[in-house]
Formats: C-alpha cells, structure tokens, sequence
C-alpha cells in the first residue's frame, strides 16, 4: 500500500509539474503578443546565393539574451528546417511549423555562437545565429546546421549579402 502512494504521489507531482510548464509557456505567449506578425513569404525570392542548408530550427530569443525564449508567433516550435538565402532575405522553413522569412532589410548580422535556448554545444561555433528586427524588436534565430561546411559556406554568404556585395560570393560558390 505505501508504495502505491510514493508511485501516485509521484505521478501527481509530475502532473502538476507539466501543467505549470504549460500554464508558463502560455503566460510567456501572453507577455509578447505585442509582437508584430512575422513577414510573409514572397511568392519568388530572389537569386539564391548558397545551397539550401539543412538544420534544426533551436528558437528564437531576444537578442543578446540567449535564454530569453520567445514563444509569440509562433517562433517557439522547434523543428526541422531547410533554410535558403536569397537576395531578399532568409527564409527558414520548417517541418510542421509556419516558415520564418527575413527580409534582408530586417537581417541585422549572422553569426555563431555555443548556444540559444534550448541547445547549448561544446563548439564556439556550434550554433548559427540570425539577428534581425521584428517591428522594433531585435531577435535571435538560432539554428544547429546538419554540416558545419555547409554553415561555413551559408555564413560567409549571408556576411556577403549584408555588406551589399551583389550577386554570389566567390568563397561560397566554390
């Protein structure tokens, strides 16, 4: 008899954990609801500037605070992704969640770092970091790439199209 007590009151414990998780998650929705709706997709993007890259969609955070997890929009679903860059922005689309477009005139920087909420790595570089401005907010999009080659490649890309250099990089056509 008193073991089955431990093994309910566990489950009630565990019950009550995932409900406050869930009960938090919606409060955080709630927090920031005055975000503006994410930019649609454009019907073409423009010149592809780097082969799709393959990646784990982590989250997005306010910028420069790594764990500061927004959920609004849904930018909270964590999902794979395919992501291409284009002349005209970022686009991250994802499995099962709504895409992600960036126009390249809200892309602030890209860049890496060790992690973002939800995926810490042991590499400095483990984690591809898109800046950009949603209304007047900064956020961070963070994005563990299946080849870090191909992250390379994605990111001396990206570096290139927000210097305003036109067309391809050289470094990431080769």
């Amino acid at each position: 008899m008193e073991r089955t007590l431990w093994v309910v009151g566990l489950a009630l414990v565990c019950v009550l954990a995932a409900w406050g998780m869930w009960v938090g998650w919606r409060h955080r929705g709630g927090r920031q609801s005055s975000l503006p709706e994410l930019p649609t997709v454009p019907n073409t993007l423009g010149e592809v500037r780097t082969p799709p890259l393959t990646a784990l969609y982590v989250s997005t955070t306010t910028a420069g605070h790594w764990q500061d997890r927004i959920v609004a929009r849904g930018l909270g679903v964590r999902a794979d992704a395919l992501v291409r860059l284009t002349d005209d922005g970022i686009l991250i689309d994802r499995d099962g969640a709504d895409p992600i477009f960036v126009p390249v005139q809200d892309l602030i920087e890209v860049t890496t770092a060790p992690g973002i909420a939800g995926k810490v790595m042991a590499q400095a570089d483990g984690i591809l970091i898109i800046r950009w401005r949603l209304g007047s907010s900064e956020l961070d999009s963070g994005l563990r790439a299946d080849d870090r080659d191909s992250q390379a490649e994605f990111l001396v890309a990206a570096k290139d199209l927000l210097a305003g250099n036109p067309g391809k990089s050289e470094e990431a056509t080769t």
